[in-house]
């Protein structure tokens, strides 16, 4: 007799049962609201309560986004952080819901509308979870920030950073304007006020004025004080509201000035003679000896503490031409001597000025100019000899020490040089005093300067000017120095929006 397994169990046990919808009456399976999906969501509104058109202000001029109460942050379109931002306007509503995704849909730049995407769940009828998905449009309203209606007002300001160098000429200022450029520290500024002997730049706050000061003594040797003034005080809250001031100096030594240093000084370099050329200035005045091509370096807190000055203005500036020149081949150091120029040669040199072509005089000195001078060139320097020198060192000098003339730098024709010039350079943006000829004659200089100097080059961003189109010949060919194409930017002007602008026609 064999055991027979009991027979399976029938089909339709294995088979959930349905029931009638209570409201429409089609077959569905049992769940606790008795009812089907469409009729739940006809009966049941979960995205009730939770707004579908939500207003964002945002500011133009600076391109922020305001998260209430009063702070503005930078998003990009369609990004991670203005998603969130939007979320956040939502935060009470959606506290009830449950949020399961959300994400942008693609929306015209122009539209001022952004459409996020959102699927919430949520508990209704004793137990049923229904998911329901819906849009949200945010509409962008432009409303100011603080900080832009304080620089459009363009008098509100709560510190300011006074930059001063006694000299009458501004070849520092166009090196430091061309440095703020390149490293974009003009962008926090409220305003940049020119004066006749330096620039103003003012600032919302105290922070963005040190880290000018502090960025001004890493590229010219200063020195600055600060003080501030107490404009208001609430005694509730116990809140003080200053306005701060930083006086910043800059020493009055420029290049191509000619300067007689302090005995200690100049015992400190390596025993160079008193008498120098200014060749540079940047975070330190470069200094170079024309007698024997010794170099140095001085920086801010050594010459704050020996201090000297230019013996001649850049006006003072006479025209020699060169009668004879012979190169000094053996240079011999000195014991004790610091370091000689290697991109310089020196040379013993017989000028005669153009100025006195009818007579005989002639001056001898040495220069430092041997790899640029040839029979016949001009060269501008200045006449000691027929000067008559206020300066504490100098007269303290020995008289045979002090050479009869100093040549600076060699004189090239300046309208050739204009007429090829094929670049540019970009400035501040900056309230102008009436700008006159000598001016323009300064900012030239400044000009052939960056062609002279490679190293200050370096440090300034030089544009290709494409309005002008430099013309080669034989004749213009004077031994000039010029800036190479491959050290020019090319300059970006967008003069129409990429995506045609608001309104516009489509472009096939």
């Amino acid at each position: 007799m064999e055991y027979l397994p009991p027979p399976a169990p029938a089909v339709a046990n294995n088979t959930r049962g349905h029931i009638l919808c209570c409201q429409c009456g089609i077959p569905i399976s049992p769940n606790p609201a008795n009812m089907c999906v469409a009729c739940l969501r006809i009966q049941v509104d979960i995205t009730e309560g939770i707004p579908k058109q939500v207003n964002v202000h945002f500011c133009k001029q600076c391109e922020r986004y305001l998260q209430p109460p009063g702070t503005w942050i930078q998003c990009a379109l369609e990004s991670r952080e203005l998603l969130t931002l939007c979320l956040k306007k939502l935060k009470s509503p959606l506290s009830k819901v449950r949020l399961i995704d959300a994400g942008f849909i693609w929306t015209e730049p122009h539209s001022k509308r952004l459409k996020v995407k959102l699927t919430i769940q949520k508990e209704v009828m004793s137990g049923t979870i229904l998911q329901q998905v819906f849009v949200v449009d945010f509409v962008i309203l432009s409303q100011m920030c603080d900080d832009c209606h304080r620089v459009e007002a363009k008098d509100y300001w709560k510190a300011v950073v006074q930059v001063r160098q006694k000299t009458t000429h501004k070849k520092t200022f166009y090196y430091l304007e061309q440095l703020i450029l390149k490293h974009k520290l003009h962008q926090n500024t409220l305003r940049v006020k020119e004066i006749h002997d330096g620039l103003d730049f003012y600032y919302g706050s105290k922070q963005h004025a040190q880290k000018m000061v502090d960025f001004l003594q890493c590229t010219v040797p200063c020195k600055y004080k600060a003080s501030q003034r107490l404009i208001s005080h609430d005694v509730h809250s116990n809140s003080y509201n200053y306005k701060s001031t930083f006086s910043v100096e800059i020493v009055p030594v420029c290049k191509d000035n000619l300067v007689c240093l302090p005995p200690r000084v100049a015992q400190s370099l390596g025993n160079m003679s008193q008498i120098c050329v200014c060749i540079r200035v940047t975070s330190a005045v470069h200094l170079i000896d024309p007698s024997s091509l010794q170099i140095a370096e001085i920086d801010g807190s050594t010459y704050w503490r020996y201090p000297f000055y230019s013996l001649f203005q850049p006006g003072q500036l006479e025209e020699f031409i060169v009668i004879d020149i012979e190169t000094i081949e053996n240079n011999k150091n000195v014991p004790g001597a610091g370091t000689k120029s290697t991109k310089h040669s020196l040379a013993e040199v017989w000028v005669q000025k153009t100025s006195e072509m009818n007579t005989n005089q002639q001056y001898y000195c040495r220069t430092h100019l041997g790899h640029l001078l040839n029979h016949g060139d001009l060269v501008l320097g200045f006449d000691l000899v027929n000067s008559n020198l206020n300066d504490e060192n100098v007269n303290k000098m020995n008289p045979q020490r002090v050479p009869d003339v100093v040549l600076i730098k060699k004189s090239y024709d300046r309208a050739r040089r204009q007429h090829r010039r094929n670049w540019k350079l970009k400035e501040l943006d900056k309230d102008l005093n009436d700008a006159g000829t000598e001016d323009e004659k300064q900012y030239l200089e400044f000009l052939e300067d960056l062609e002279d100097d490679d190293i200050i080059r370096k440090n300034v961003n030089i544009y290709r000017d494409s309005s002008k189109v430099p013309v080669e010949s034989d004749t213009d060919d004077d031994g000039a120095p010029r800036i190479s194409l491959a050290e020019m930017l090319e300059d970006l002007h967008i003069s129409v929006d990429a995506t045609g602008g608001e309104g516009a026609e489509m472009i096939d």
